[in-house]
């Protein structure tokens, strides 16, 4: 019972921090086009400045509306029940991660193991298209190679 009391929480917790993110995020989006409404009338400097500036609100709330994402997901997951079950193993995360990181969908084990390979959740998803055309040839397919097959031309 005490984990579903923390669960419970932990929703009110994902709630509260929704509505945050969203009236921060509303706010960034209300100054980052007030930016580009401003006549700007200084030197090269303030317009630098201002450059960013803008630069750094908007790198800011990218990373506000990434976690909003994170926020939204780990709801969906409350609704269908799998909320504080590692995607990954299936098994329960604890309650202690889950108050640390609330959108958090695996464990730590797999979260490590996950950091230790970073090809790791790529194996899980599916292949990475990305390296194929990188892959060595299949072993009957090499063959062995002599200096002597190679051509250099030294002259240049």
């Amino acid at each position: 019972m005490a984990r579903r009391d923390a669960l419970l929480r932990l929703h009110k917790s994902l709630l509260a921090r929704r509505a945050d993110l969203n009236k921060k995020l509303a706010e960034d989006l209300n100054n980052l086009s007030n930016y580009a409404n401003t006549d700007s009338t200084g030197d090269s400097a303030d317009a630098a400045f201002e450059s960013g500036s803008e630069e750094m609100a908007s790198q800011l709330a990218e990373i506000d509306a990434r976690e909003l994402s994170q926020i939204e997901r780990a709801l969906v997951r409350l609704k269908q029940g799998t909320y504080g079950l590692c995607e990954v193993c299936q098994g329960k995360i604890p309650v202690g991660r889950l108050n640390a990181l609330p959108y958090t969908t695996v464990c730590i084990d797999c979260q490590r193991e996950m950091e230790k390979y970073p090809d790791w959740d790529d194996r899980r998803h599916g292949a990475n298209w990305e390296k194929v055309y990188d892959a060595a040839r299949p072993l009957e397919e090499q063959r062995e190679m002599n200096l002597s097959e190679i051509e250099i031309d030294l002259s240049k």
